[in-house]
């Protein structure tokens, strides 16, 4: 075979080509420096899982960080993922990743996960078909989980500011009839009993003058301590007014509802107070009632209650007055 040395020309052309391969080689590691950079510093887990085979084929820094979890232990068991899913929202987030499947891509997923060291985060991980398989069908789901747990306990603290009194940490007056109005009509739809209670502190305004404000508003912390430890899973208590509170009972019958109300009247009558060596106790007036088959609306009922508990006030206080 016949040799020959390259011509100068070639020579020039093959080390501007070697030249150009290095410049593209540094410019793809600067790249990938800064994206690996960019995937480290971001407090998001960047995922990919192959669907069919059920295996994590990425996963990045920020799941060891955020899981508090092993990423190597997840690269070689897809379990390890679904382990790190709090109970109850595991159905869930396993349905709406199956859903990818159907819709391309799925942005509106919140469950709760459990870290390694047991603590309890929310995710919001949103994901996306990234490729496709050999026969069109999906392959590749990609997609990035970010922790949402300091957004959801806002979100669950501006709640309770909205929903409770923040006195006496009973439902507060908007709360409290938003959810009586929604068993109001879940009762006239299934013709199921329910009875409504108001309630309201004997001279509130004496204990008031005579021991202060701040004894006040213990008595009023205390009874609705009181009325939230007698009252069923499901009942409604919340504060109304400056003394008066009111109950809901649902699916409760007026003798079952009767019952509950003594006994709240006891209760409330053994709570002690002291003020500067001095002892007292306290009373409330009740006005009882129950829903009617001629009851268009929940203000039929508080109407009821409302006039029963002044025809109690009015009969010498310290009683339960049905309307």
């Amino acid at each position: 075979m016949d040799e020959r040395n390259p011509t100068s020309t070639e020579v020039e052309e093959l080390t501007l080509a070697l030249l150009h391969c290095r410049g593209e080689v540094a410019r793809l590691r600067e790249r990938e420096h800064l994206f690996s950079t960019l995937v480290d510093s971001l407090n998001a887990v960047l995922w990919a899982l192959d669907w069919y085979n059920h295996r994590v084929i990425y996963v990045s820094p920020a799941y060891e960080r955020i899981f508090g979890r092993s990423a190597a232990l997840l690269l070689a068991d897809y379990q390890e993922w679904r382990n790190s899913i709090y109970p109850d929202d595991l159905d869930y987030a396993a349905d709406s990743l199956a859903k990818v499947l159907e819709t391309g891509a799925v942005e509106t997923r919140e469950y709760r996960i459990i870290r390694g060291d047991g603590q309890l985060r929310w995710l919001n991980d949103k994901c996306f078909i990234g490729r496709e398989g050999e026969a069109g069908d999906p392959h590749i789901i990609v997609g990035i989980a970010e922790d949402i747990t300091e957004k959801k306990q806002l979100e669950g603290e501006l709640h309770r500011l909205a929903t409770t009194d923040v006195l006496t940490q009973s439902s507060n007056r908007r709360h409290f009839f938003e959810c009586a109005l929604r068993e109001f009509e879940h009762a006239r739809q299934f013709a199921t009993p329910l009875a409504f209670l108001l309630l309201d502190i004997d001279d509130f305004k004496q204990i008031n003058d005579r021991y202060g404000h701040q004894m006040g508003d213990q008595v009023l912390q205390r009874l609705a301590q009181c009325g939230a430890s007698i009252l069923r899973r499901g009942d409604l208590f919340g504060r109304i007014g400056g003394e008066e509170f009111a109950a809901l009972f649902p699916g409760c019958e007026p003798t079952l509802a009767q019952q509950i109300a003594e006994r709240l009247q006891r209760e409330v009558k053994r709570l002690g107070f002291s003020h500067q060596g001095k002892a007292f106790a306290i009373t409330v007036s009740q006005g009882l009632t129950s829903l009617e088959p001629d009851d268009q609306s929940l203000d039929a009922l508080f109407a009821r209650a409302d006039a029963a508990m002044y025809v109690a006030k009015r009969q010498g206080k310290n009683q339960i007055v049905r309307g």
